[in-house]
């Protein structure tokens, strides 16, 4: 009677799709993919009038369902040197020459970056075409979430009071807001696990404004919206998680 009972078990899980053989090679399966990645980005709209080319670097996280749709997270950190207008971001605090005396009366010594944050959740589509199995191929995705960047004034010695503290928050223009992103390129998940990438063009569309509300280089209290883009090339290492090794077998 029992194994009347047990088969009878078995043959509900095996007409229900209970049971499968699914590995990355042949299949399109669930799979968990932790990722790190490289762009480099060239600005546009209201960001080009301050900013040049810069980079960024973050984490991000993927969940990869059976018919290759995809959810996730990620957040990148922009840094950058490539600065337009410097001898404007100080303005009134500096000598003709454009330097900064500081309590000892020499110049201080302070350099200029750009840094940026930004943090999505994302969805998007693989189409599996032109790769190795079912799992890899065009990728299609969106963003929404939060965009900050500025000016961020690097001055070590702390010895010009002028940048330091609360007072150099009145010259970084530190701008934050509402933000988009479209990414189109290629995703690979290779047979063997050895080798997962993806690579494409990455576009992104900012609606910010002003976080500080005076200005002090122009005397004046910040207003307005503003309009930011930037566009690059993006690539991703990932570390793909699946339920199980892609060559055994996978039990739901």
């Amino acid at each position: 009677m029992k194994n009347i009972l047990k088969l009878f078990l078995f043959f509900i899980l095996l007409s229900s799709g209970a049971f499968a053989q699914k590995n990355v090679r042949d299949s399109s399966i669930v799979a968990n993919l932790i990722y790190a990645t490289y762009s480099y980005e060239f600005p546009g709209k209201d960001m080009a009038s301050r900013f040049g080319g810069f980079s960024q670097v973050g984490p991000g996280y993927l969940y990869k369902t059976r018919s290759n749709w995809i959810f996730g997270v990620e957040s990148n950190f922009g840094f950058g040197n490539n600065l337009k207008k410097q001898d404007e971001i100080l303005k009134g605090i500096t000598t003709s020459d454009g330097n900064i005396i500081d309590m000892s009366g020499i110049y201080a010594d302070y350099h200029f970056y750009m840094r940026s944050f930004s943090a999505m959740s994302r969805v998007g589509k693989i189409f599996p075409v032109f790769g190795p199995n079912r799992n890899s191929g065009i990728l299609l995705s969106a963003g929404f979430g939060y965009l900050q960047h500025k000016i961020y004034i690097e001055h070590r010695s702390k010895s010009a009071p002028q940048i330091t503290g609360d007072y150099v928050k009145g010259y970084d223009e530190l701008k934050h807001g509402f933000a988009t992103n479209v990414f189109l390129g290629y995703l690979y998940l290779g047979n063997s696990r050895k080798v997962n990438f993806f690579a494409g063009i990455d576009v992104n569309l900012g609606f910010t404004e002003h976080v500080r509300p005076y200005n002090f280089a122009e005397m004046k209290f910040n207003s307005g919206s503003f309009t930011d883009t930037y566009t690059g090339l993006k690539i991703g290492w990932i570390v793909p998680v699946y339920k199980r090794a892609p060559s055994d077998f996978y039990y739901y």
